[in-house]
């Protein structure tokens, strides 16, 4: 008689896995119901359908907050996830991520006239990646959890079909996307290899129990998760996807891409980071140190030369991520919690900030210079105080999360003896309240009068003599009336010419106002540069006086005019603007929440 082959199964606890039950069950069901229907399905179907998914997940995950502070955590399925505080408030913040990230895509569909659900069961597939990392217990699931997220936003990227930087943006994501996840599995292999499991409470172990002679392997495959998860989280110099990706990709989309793959791969790096080498913080420690510093002060430095918003904002994006590694860099559970109270406020500032951004893009989604955005309080006040309160919330103002966010990682860093690290992220947070503060004065100047010239201000003063010392209008003495006689010249020689470069001089020299114009073009919140032959006014006036200036006319009327706003939309920016807002004045709500989202396993 035959032996019979039993198969042991895990018990699978279904509360542990039941939001990203949710999540991949509505976006199934949706999909089934798209394809079913005789005629395309209406995009508001699609949204209000979408929007239930996401409450019946935030609901869940709140059944799943009552269960864990009432019993604690647990691991389920053959200890592969685990449900505690920790990926509890990941399930809620990604719930809420995708409750947004649909009402603000349901104006965008409409105005680009794009019908179907394909948008919205992306975007739940996605989110269920993103929550699967967040409660996985083990490299193979991170991995799974990883890859589910990327591959949909890799289609989210290249959802607008009629841009071609729509689908760049997605090649050059799915390339370096690609590369990464090769790079991480490479890692995941070492790891087991070193340690004989790649479950992260037995890796965890056995450090515990083994003391390693040879520990190059080990190191080896941590490095490589290491860049695995630096590229996921855009932290330099694993940041080079950002800026192009963020810009090609429709609004909405980038939106939903900052809040919810930078929360799933955080919540990953900082659980298998914590609950499985921990014991070897002294090894990765300094390299996270280093990895905070450049992203802090390379997201804030290069997004003050940016003259596109949604540049400006993924430069921006690389910033946030620099201070959440102060959390990892912490190494401990309250820097866990501190990391993870980052994100949930930032989640609710980005995906409000491109909410706007959405907007005023207006159709085609291309619409995004700074000039854009000159005298957009004069036109739509609400809106701009919306995009205002945002912006300095990013910035750390006060009375808003963005500040509360700051600090809660900054003192996690000063309490483990980082202080030269909390120094400067101080000091990259000055920086960048500069772009933001740009932007937020633009809103509130004065749009550019009706045929003027967009970027060129009229001249307040008389043309200025390019002479050195003149601090001046040009008023000729009587020694200049006299040279003038003894040897006439046209006066006009004297004179800068009447374009932006003819201002008072310091130094009196052409090379000077070449410099302060540059320098004008680029930091400064005027709208795009005039141009002479491909060179900026100063740099002509410099090489030729006097030459024709080719002018670059102000922008079409439509671009300045108001812009709808969808209900939905609008919903959407109230509520992130409220939940800034409220928690900015009432913080102890959100950050004992947030302190109680501790992990399971913390050594």
């Amino acid at each position: 008689m035959l032996a019979t082959t039993v198969i042991a199964t895990p018990h699978i606890r279904y509360l542990a896995i039941l939001p990203e039950i949710v999540l991949l069950g509505g976006g199934v069901v949706l999909l089934a119901v798209a394809s079913l229907v005789r005629r395309q399905l209406r995009v508001r179907v699609g949204t209000l359908l979408t929007v239930a998914i996401a409450a019946g997940s935030l609901g869940v995950s709140l059944w799943q907050w009552a269960d864990v502070t009432g019993r604690g955590g647990f691991t389920a399925i053959d200890h592969a996830v685990v449900v505690d505080g920790f990926s509890v408030l990941v399930n809620i913040l990604v719930s809420c991520a995708v409750l947004l990230t649909a009402l603000v895509a349901d104006g965008y569909l409409l105005r680009e006239r794009v019908g179907g659900a394909e948008l919205q069961v992306l975007a739940l597939v996605s989110a269920s990646g993103a929550m699967i990392m967040g409660s996985a217990n083990d490299l193979i699931v991170v991995f799974l959890g990883l890859e589910i997220l990327s591959i949909a936003l890799y289609v989210l990227a290249a959802f607008n079909s009629r841009r071609e930087a729509s689908g760049e943006a997605a090649l050059k994501y799915f390339i370096l996307g690609s590369f990464s996840s090769a790079v991480f599995v490479y890692g995941i292999a070492l790891v087991y290899g070193a340690t004989g499991s790649t479950n992260l409470a037995q890796i965890a172990d056995f450090l515990s129990r083994n003391v390693l002679v040879h520990d190059g392997l080990l190191l080896a495959g941590l490095t490589l998760l290491l860049v695995g998860f630096s590229f996921k989280v855009a932290a330099v110099p694993f940041h080079m996807w950002t800026p192009d990706v963020y810009q090609g990709s429709p609004s909405p989309v980038t939106g939903f891409m900052a809040a919810v793959a930078k929360a799933g791969a955080f919540a990953a790096f900082l659980r298998v980071f914590l609950s499985s080498f921990g014991l070897l913080r002294a090894d990765w420690r300094p390299v996270i140190y280093a990895l905070a510093v450049v992203t802090l002060l390379v997201g804030a430095g290069l997004a003050v030369v940016q003259r596109d918003v949604k540049r400006m904002l993924a430069y921006s994006s690389i910033n946030h991520a620099g201070f959440v590694l102060l959390g990892l860099q912490a190494a401990t559970g309250r820097g866990a919690s501190d990391a993870l109270y980052y994100l949930f406020a930032y989640t609710f500032m980005v995906i409000g900030s491109f909410a706007v951004v959405s907007l005023i893009g207006r159709t085609g989604d291309v619409a995004h210079d700074l000039s854009t955005y000159r005298g957009l309080a004069r036109r739509q006040p609400l809106l701009a105080v919306c995009f205002a309160v945002l912006l300095l919330a990013q910035a750390g103002a006060p009375f808003t999360t963005g500040l509360w966010a700051k600090l809660q990682v900054v003192l996690a860093a000063v309490d483990n003896g980082s202080v030269p690290l909390a120094v400067i992220a101080m000091a990259s947070a000055a920086l960048a309240a500069f772009f933001y503060l740009r932007l937020a004065v633009l809103m509130y100047s004065p749009a550019p009068a009706s045929g003027g010239v967009l970027g060129e201000e009229e001249p307040g003063e008389q043309p200025v003599a390019l002479t050195a010392g003149t601090v001046g209008p040009f008023r000729a003495g009587p020694a200049e009336q006299a040279m003038a006689e003894a040897q006439p010249q046209p006066v006009e020689e004297l004179r800068a010419p009447a374009v932006r470069g003819a201002r008072p001089v310091w130094a009196g020299t052409e090379q000077s106002v070449a410099v302060v114009d540059r320098l004008n073009a680029a930091l400064l919140i005027d709208a795009e540069t005039v141009t002479v032959d491909g060179e900026t006014p100063a740099s002509a006036a410099a090489d030729q006086v006097g030459g024709d200036v080719e002018r670059v006319e102000a922008p079409d009327p439509a671009l300045v005019s108001k812009v709808p706003v969808p209900a939905l939309s609008a919903v959407a920016i109230g509520l992130c603007v409220a939940v800034t807002v409220v928690f900015g004045f009432i913080p102890a709500p959100l950050v004992d929440f947030a302190h109680h989202a501790t992990l399971l396993f913390v050594p």
